[in-house]
């Protein structure tokens, strides 16, 4: 097999020398390892590694691209690319990155880095019996596993450019199911990178989440304060994320359009893309731009949109090293990296406390059939906890929040300090728990 960087260099010469105006090469590997355990025995067990290579050349003001699993033969490659090239109908004015400085990204740790695939399917079978093990009421456990990936992603182009990153990441989570009186519940946690290990509160959290939806009912339609639990008020952000999208807005996708400079949150409301984050951290996009953090919304004040080269060429600013790729073939996007609502001051009791009476939303149903990110309203099956004199009184279910995303950015009363990121995924979102001013419920009393 041919080494894959001199591979990738053969191919941004020929592709210079067949008349391109310039060419990109993006390369990816990563290695999956996933195991599921039901009943003490392993139901599922999976590795698998990949490679992956994109081809992206400039012919004649426009993009053309191809993609290979194999290292071997660069003159079809580059024929195929500019083929694709050639059959755009308008120009795609796509700028590469330039060579630059990229800063230091802090280490992630990893639970699993030194223990053996055997050792992390003992995990996964030790988390199973440590939610069993919890309440009596536990009666079964319907999902346990464990994962890790890792891998690595270079980027090289004509104008110079050579970035390459290694990227890593493991967990675990278990969804345990209870039944009290005929009723039959079930919670979810999850624990990432540090702290995959920890199959012991990962458990008592699960179960503790099961525990408190027993007895539910709804509550009468009308006009609640409500707090919106981290976890639920990240989940919310990352279906809206997309409307913060530089690419969407210039597309007419987004309620964002023309509000740069103009409040669309409480002066308490601040979100920030940060892909230096502890959290998840990456020296740069796939694009090969220096990480920068970006001030998307401060002090209520839409400040600036995220963007990828191509977004940012077209409304005369700097990228803000968003450039999303799906996969080592596709096109670039844009796409969040870190992003969160930065967090404020007071514990989630503490918010419940100055709330006195409401709603504390913990889960939200149907994200993706129920958020318009073009519109920006949402309507939306959730459930959580009745709160009554700064008191949490009992379990609600049954019951929609429904609204406008930016309309609930301007009422937001209170931000805690509790901030919670999602399972990893594409992009990392976060939020603290929200205390939010007069939302529409549905419900039946």
């Amino acid at each position: 097999m041919k080494d894959i960087k001199a591979f990738a260099k053969e191919l941004l010469s020929r592709a210079m020398d067949k008349g391109c105006a310039g060419a990109e090469v993006c390369i990816t590997h990563s290695r999956d390892f996933g195991a599921g355990v039901l009943s003490g025995e392993i139901e599922d067990y999976s590795v698998s590694s990949t490679f992956a290579l994109g081809l992206r050349v400039q012919l004649d003001g426009k993009n053309g691209y191809a993609y290979t699993e194999a290292v071997d033969d660069a003159d079809s490659l580059v024929e195929e690319a500019m083929d694709g090239a050639r059959s755009v109908g308008s120009e795609d004015e796509h700028p590469m990155a330039e060579p630059g400085q990229y800063p230091e990204a802090p280490a992630k740790p990893d639970a699993f880095a030194s223990m053996e695939e055997t050792d992390r399917i003992e995990l996964c079978k030790a988390l199973e019996r440590e939610a069993i093990g919890i309440d009596p009421r536990v009666k079964r456990v319907a999902v346990c596993r464990v994962f890790s990936a890792e891998g690595s992603f270079a980027i090289y182009n004509t104008n110079g450019l050579e970035a390459e990153r290694r990227e890593r990441v493991s967990g675990c989570y278990v969804e345990p199911v209870i039944e009290e009186g005929g009723e039959v519940r079930d919670g979810f946690a999850f624990r990432v990178d540090g702290e995959a290990a920890n199959i012991a509160d990962c458990a008592k959290e699960a179960v503790k989440e099961a525990v408190a939806q027993l007895g539910a009912a709804p509550v009468a339609p009308g006009e609640y304060n409500v707090i919106l639990r981290n976890d639920g008020a990240a989940s919310l952000l990352g279906a809206f994320s997309g409307m913060f999208s530089a690419d969407a807005v210039q597309k007419g996708l987004s309620p964002l359009a023309g509000r740069e400079g103009h409040t669309i949150g409480a002066e308490i409301v601040n979100i920030t893309d940060d892909p230096l984050h502890p959290v998840s951290p990456t020296p740069f996009d796939d694009e090969g731009v220096p990480s920068v953090r970006t001030a998307v919304v401060e002090k209520g004040v839409l400040k600036s949109f995220l963007h990828n080269l191509k977004t940012a060429k077209k409304a005369g600013v700097s990228s803000t090293s968003n450039g999303g790729r799906g996969s080592a073939g596709s096109p670039v996007g844009v796409r969040p990296s870190n992003f969160f609502i930065e967090p404020g001051e007071g514990t989630l009791d503490e918010l419940i406390a100055k709330m006195g009476n409401g709603l504390l939303i913990t889960d939200f149903s149907g994200l993706h059939a129920g958020v318009n990110a073009v519109s920006g309203r949402f309507s939306l099956l959730c459930k959580g906890r009745l709160i009554e004199n700064g008191r949490d009184v009992r379990a609600v279910n049954e019951i929609t929040i429904s609204g406008d995303f930016i309309s609930l950015l301007g009422k937001v009363k209170a931000v805690g300090s509790d901030i919670r990121f999602s399972m990893p995924g594409g992009s990392c979102v976060g939020s603290p728990s929200l205390m939010i001013e007069g939302a529409a419920i549905s419900g039946r009393g």
